[in-house]
């Protein structure tokens, strides 16, 4: 197993990009996104590499059969409804586009990658939930060779059951505490998005809803930072603000979006350029085996990333709004924490009182009031 640690800190743009599969007769069409432009301007933008054949899992998951059932309680439905989300997938990432608010506005190009991925429980502690996205890729060289797995920390989501006590996005890299009524959160999962570093990206609450056999939760309208997939595609907007859709599904679970990319300035009324659709979706998969490699990894590094989610813990126990400096010692927050990750899996030992502080210390340098 290698680690694509080393390869983000020279390569970073890998972290929004994951990988195209290679070219073939596939339905990558999307028939109501502005069918009257010439077929290559409404081309993919994405990721390149060409990765392994996937043996998708078509049978109903255990997950899904159980949450057909009858007799549970809202909450415990609920429950495993989140927990029907772990598990190994081939996730593909889709958006484009649908309505400019601009003068001689131009759709761009849409976007879409792909990656296999692993999603395990880290903790399931009741009233909360969270659930770590590990990248695992295999990969063909030019002579068809496989090659892997390629290993990746990616996000993480934690599910928090009639949170009051949140840390919303406000733009320009800040974060501010939102205190909600009891009342307000009756029945209310909240969802909180960390980025691979475990820094944070978005907190909004939502609700579950179970009818006709179907499980989805609907999440209130939210901003959060602009997406890696645009960092080096657009500089005209910084705030994505939207709702978002997860549905579960007989072989796995659906992200639907509905987003506006808005320009943000101190003082004055945000500016929207153009409304998004996102489809990401969640098919199991039963091969290649993604939960060695990623055992493996958190293995190795788990109790280093345990001391970082600590950290920021303590941070949000602290700090009713702070700010996210972009770099600190000319590198990104992430290449601080990948990097370490690396030099403990190189070891192949971890000393807690080195990792505690490089964790702390490391996070201290990013924060601003």
């Amino acid at each position: 197993m290698k680690s694509l640690a080393l390869i983000l800190l020279t390569a970073p743009l890998l972290l929004a990009q994951p990988e195209e599969p290679a070219p073939k007769k596939t339905a990558n069409t999307l028939p109501f996104a502005w069918p009257f432009l010439e077929a290559e301007q409404m081309s993919y933008r994405g990721g390149t590499t060409t990765g392994t054949e996937v043996t998708l899992d078509t049978k109903p998951s255990p997950e899904w059969t159980a949450l057909a059932k009858d007799g549970y309680t809202p909450f415990e439905h609920d429950r495993r409804a989140i927990l029907a989300m772990a598990g190994q997938f081939r996730v593909s990432f889709q958006f484009v586009e649908t309505i400019g608010f601009t003068d001689d506005y131009t759709p761009p190009r849409p976007y879409f990658s792909w990656g296999t991925e692993e999603v395990r429980v880290l903790e399931d502690n009741d009233n909360v939930i969270s659930l770590q996205h590990t990248l695992v890729m295999y990969f063909k060289n030019k002579d068809g060779e496989e090659q892997g797995p390629m290993v990746m920390k990616h996000w993480r989501q934690d599910w928090t059951y009639q949170d009051t006590n949140l840390h919303t996005y406000r733009g320009n890299s800040t974060w501010k505490r939102e205190l909600l009524e009891k009342q307000n959160v009756t029945g209310t999962w909240t969802q909180a998005v960390y980025q691979v570093d475990d820094s944070p990206r978005y907190e909004v609450p939502g609700t579950w809803n179970h009818k006709s056999g179907v499980s989805t939760w609907n999440s209130s309208s939210s901003w959060r930072p602009l997406p890696r997939r645009e960092f080096s595609a657009r500089q005209d907007y910084n705030v994505l603000a939207g709702t978002h859709h997860l549905t579960i599904t007989p072989t796995g679970w659906v992200h639907s979006q509905n987003n506006r990319k808005l320009l943000v300035k101190d003082g004055k009324t945000p500016k929207c350029l153009a409304a998004e659709t996102g489809i990401n979706r969640y098919e199991r998969i039963s091969s290649p085996d993604l939960k060695s490699g990623a055992d493996e990894y958190w293995t190795k590094t788990g109790d280093y990333w345990k001391e970082v989610r600590a950290t920021w813990a303590n941070v949000y126990k602290k700090e009713d709004r702070f700010h996210l400096k972009a770099s600190a010692d000319d590198k990104k927050l992430y290449q601080h924490h990948f990097g370490y990750a690396a030099e403990i899996e190189e070891a192949g030992k971890y000393n807690p009182k080195a990792g505690r502080k490089h964790a702390r210390t490391t996070i201290k340098k990013f924060l601003a009031d």
